[in-house]
């Protein structure tokens, strides 16, 4: 699993960087992107979660 994490995906430049971390990656573990942030922004197989419910999830 990677984890990539955010204060804030604010603008549209840091959305494209924090989930340009995983461009070069091309293996099928599962890749999150982690911040402040209250709605979804996943996108290209990455997900998006909120730090509080990535914290909370029974997952890990």
């Amino acid at each position: 699993m990677y984890v990539q994490v955010a204060y804030l995906l604010s603008s549209p430049e840091t959305v494209v960087r924090e989930f340009g971390a995983y461009d070069n990656i091309r293996d099928n573990y599962p890749k999150y992107v982690v911040s402040l942030d209250e709605f979804d922004m996943s996108q290209n197989g990455i997900r998006h979660m909120n730090i509080k419910d990535f914290l909370l999830s029974k997952e890990w």
